[in-house]
């Protein structure tokens, strides 16, 4: 039997992250000749082409591409191995790929990211923000921050905590355009909604007696961050529908006020979202579990 080339894999899994031969082999610090070799043998072995090179480009094939996520594992569970092996006295260290959304990146995860990295001065985090849904595995990401219903995966997500959801206004909103009661009144308002929703404009809310309602909202201004609608709101512009992260200041100073307190939205968590493995380098999970004491779980 002849054996896998796990080299060849793994140096393979980083010109895809890094895009290019040179990068890689200083990633790796390698030559870029062995660099290179290690991929054509690789490619011989599996009797397929995994890149299309050109002078001033590197794309992954179609065969690539659907190799690519198998080569990530196989580089991530052999750090992942080689760590366990330690000793455990072994000081941290490394590098940890961390995503998150935006705002509670900010507010929230970039605190923690920073006392973390000041109590082990080895590890290395690089942390990603942005309020798009990436898939973790292509971006290279150890682990991710998600605010959302986690559908069925192949992923693995960690429940941190709920997030409380709001529905404000400004008083001189309501003022001229009146108090909403009840949910279906939304559909006569102005609202503002956030785009990186499955259906932005489509709010759902269980209330009194278990009723369950769902309302089409008009968006004012739909926008990919809950934070880019806080001056809208101030202004009177719409209603808004934020978590408490975004909106809690603002209630605290009279900005905005609450309505339709009787009736919240369905269950909203935050998880930590990690690839299918259960094998991670002690950084990671290290960091993991920092993230998730500080959150109360």
């Amino acid at each position: 039997m002849r054996l896998p080339d796990f080299e060849a894999w793994a140096i393979f899994a980083a010109v895809v992250e890094h895009r290019s031969f040179t990068d890689a082999a200083k990633a790796l610090s390698l030559s870029k000749a062995t660099v290179s070799k290690a991929v054509t043998r690789l490619e011989q072995h599996l009797d397929t082409s995994l890149f299309s090179r050109t002078s001033r480009r590197l794309a992954l094939t179609e065969s690539g591409q659907r190799l690519a996520d198998h080569a990530r594992r196989i580089l991530a569970e052999g750090e992942a191995a080689e760590e366990a092996a330690r000793e455990e006295t072994a000081e941290l260290s490394g590098t940890v790929r961390l995503g998150a959304p935006m705002t509670f990146g900010l507010l929230r995860i970039a605190p923690l990211v920073a006392e973390f990295t000041r109590t082990h001065p080895m590890v290395d985090v690089d942390l990603h923000l942005s309020d798009a849904r990436i898939d973790i595995v292509e971006q290279g990401l150890d682990a991710t921050i998600r605010i959302a219903d986690m559908p069925d995966s192949s992923l693995r997500a960690r429940r941190l905590a709920d997030v409380t959801m709001h529905v404000v206004a400004s008083p001189a909103y309501l003022e001229a355009r009146g108090r909403p009661t009840h949910p279906t009144d939304l559909s006569d308002h102005d609202c503002l909604c956030y785009a990186n929703h499955a259906a932005p404009h489509l709010w759902r809310f269980s209330g009194p007696g278990g009723q369950a309602v769902t309302v089409q909202v008009r968006g004012r201004i739909t926008v990919n961050s809950g934070e880019a609608m806080l001056p809208a709101l101030r202004l009177g512009v719409g209603i808004a529908h934020l978590p408490d992260f975004i909106v809690a200041d603002a209630l605290k100073s009279g900005e905005v006020v609450e309505i339709l307190s009787n009736w919240r939205s369905p269950p909203l968590g935050i998880h930590l979202v990690t690839p299918p493995s259960r094998l991670r380098p002690a950084r990671v999970d290290a960091l993991l579990d920092f993230l998730a004491q500080h959150h109360g779980c």
